[in-house]
């Protein structure tokens, strides 16, 4: 596995000045944001497609710095209901695979996104529960008349590229969870994978381990999130939270640097079970945890992440 850092956080950076911060931490990759929520401050489109000296300048950059590009990220909701909103996110998600082909970068990482809960809604609807018997028609909905085909036509479109997809199982989207995930793929096929984002599935109560094992084979991407779940707030309230993030006192569970929601163990197993299951990409820094400064956040994740990250070939097993 590689070292690498998604680079929005530092985004107020120009893209080489952003490498010369991450290189001498020993950085071996970079995920970068080209499009919808990361933005594309680091990587756009409308500046490198089609434009071969651009692009090979691009590359010099990380090449001059022993460095390489692990994903393009372009998370948006290209269901949306609104259709401006929808074709927004289309096509950003198309020129991020357009110049996925280009950059000769396998993976683009975004959301499965999530419908409406009828063709006549305006916002997205998110569905939690089962009954009353509404929500299953609106999953229903959503999955047979609106996910399943749009992926299935834009993962021919993405496979045509050589390239694929890895949802982030994100709550709030159609896909947030490994049997979600393997619900679309089973659909859609292998085009979409996983990108497993660990922050998101800690607080829902899922153990990592077992979810690894579960998704096999359909790991893509992995991120070094963490999650801290506050026992105080969650004994009290559950952990479906509402609340801005920035009201960490308050919210049952807030997102932190590596290392700051569960201990070095905890994430040594994470990294034997990706390995376990023959993932052998990159863990990816992605910082947002408001505590800390995006610098300071960023140094001590990668310090953290150098600890358990599995970088050399396992060898012959001479003992047995």
């Amino acid at each position: 596995m590689k070292l690498s850092v998604l680079t929005v956080p530092l985004s107020g950076m120009p893209f080489e000045k952003a490498l010369d911060f991450l290189a001498p931490l020993g950085v071996e990759a970079v995920e970068i944001g080209c499009g919808g929520f990361p933005g594309n401050a680091h990587c756009n489109p409308a500046e490198l497609l089609n434009k071969p000296e651009a692009i090979k300048a691009y590359k010099a950059a990380l090449a001059e710095r022993n460095m390489s590009i692990a994903a393009l990220s372009c998370h948006g909701n290209p269901v949306h209901p609104n259709k401006d909103i929808a074709k927004k996110a289309h096509d950003e998600f198309t020129a991020a695979v357009e110049l996925a082909n280009q950059l000769e970068v396998e993976t683009v990482i975004t959301f499965s996104g999530c419908p409406g809960g009828s063709p006549d809604d305006k916002t997205p609807n998110w569905v939690t529960c089962p009954w009353p018997d509404d929500f299953t028609a609106v999953l229903d909905y959503q999955w047979n008349e609106v996910l399943i085909p749009y992926w299935q036509k834009t993962g021919e479109f993405v496979k045509s590229r050589g390239v694929r997809v890895a949802f982030e199982m994100h709550p709030g989207f159609c896909v947030y969870n490994p049997e979600t995930m393997l619900k679309i793929r089973a659909a859609c096929g292998d085009v979409l994978g996983a990108n497993l984002d660990p922050s998101h599935l800690i607080w829902q109560g899922i153990e990592l381990p077992a979810a690894i094992r579960a998704l096999e084979g359909a790991i893509y991407h992995v991120h070094a999130k963490d999650t801290k779940i506050d026992k105080i707030n969650t004994a009290v309230n559950g952990v479906l939270d509402t609340k801005h993030y920035g009201d960490e006192i308050h919210r049952s569970w807030i997102f932190r640097s590596m290392g700051y929601g569960n201990d070095m163990a905890f994430w040594k197993d994470v990294v034997s079970n990706l390995r376990l299951v023959g993932y052998d990409h990159v863990l990816s820094i992605e910082h947002e945890d408001s505590l800390m400064s995006s610098q300071e956040g960023l140094k001590k994740a990668i310090s953290f992440v150098r600890d358990i990250i599995i970088s050399e070939p396992r060898g012959e097993m001479f003992w047995a």
